[in-house]
């Protein structure tokens, strides 16, 4: 996912036939490939990468530096790629068995590769149940975030529960921890 005229905005040499000004999204299963195959201008990384502290290739990188910054936070809660892998993972747990504090232990152990401290626990609890008030008294704005992207969601899901979950969901994609594995 990138804005269609990115590559023009950023280009070194203006409009020219021989600089690529546009670029082609993917569909389907070549959109979610890993972004090993991201389109990159010689000297420019995606966005994306970009603020996520992707060397831009013109000098030789031993290590890469970590950054915490709001527009990474940004990216993460917005950017139509991490809003519909939040989604998917939280089609995931609601279409599994369990409780509340299953799936958000399997949700944290999956995002973070440890088991939540009890405090955070309580948070996510906190943050699940104000979600689920948040999209009971909007439906719209449920099927709105549940409409992010290209893949479908399944209809068979309450979309108020789906779309709480999806936030959940995001909240942990967020963590620094989940970000930057050290």
């Amino acid at each position: 996912y990138h804005p269609g005229d990115l590559w023009r905005q950023v280009s070194h040499y203006g409009s020219t036939p021989a600089t690529s000004q546009t670029y082609v999204q993917d569909h389907g299963e070549n959109l979610y490939r890993r972004s090993i195959y991201t389109y990159w201008k010689r000297t420019l990384p995606p966005p994306g990468m970009a603020a996520f502290d992707a060397p831009n290739r013109e000098t030789c990188t031993t290590g890469r530096g970590v950054t915490n910054t709001p527009l990474q936070a940004f990216i993460l809660m917005n950017d139509p790629q991490y809003v519909e892998a939040s989604r998917a993972l939280a089609q995931h747990l609601l279409s599994e068995e369990g409780s509340d504090q299953e799936r958000l232990l399997r949700a944290f152990e999956q995002v973070t590769s440890r088991s939540p401290r009890q405090d955070e626990l309580e948070i996510l609890k906190t943050a699940i149940a104000r979600e689920r008030a948040r999209y009971r008294d909007d439906p719209s704005g449920a099927r709105s975030l549940l409409t992010v992207g290209e893949s479908l969601p399944n209809l068979d899901l309450p979309a108020a529960e789906h779309a709480a979950w999806t936030n959940l969901c995001g909240l942990l994609l967020n963590l620094s921890e989940s970000v930057t594995r050290r």
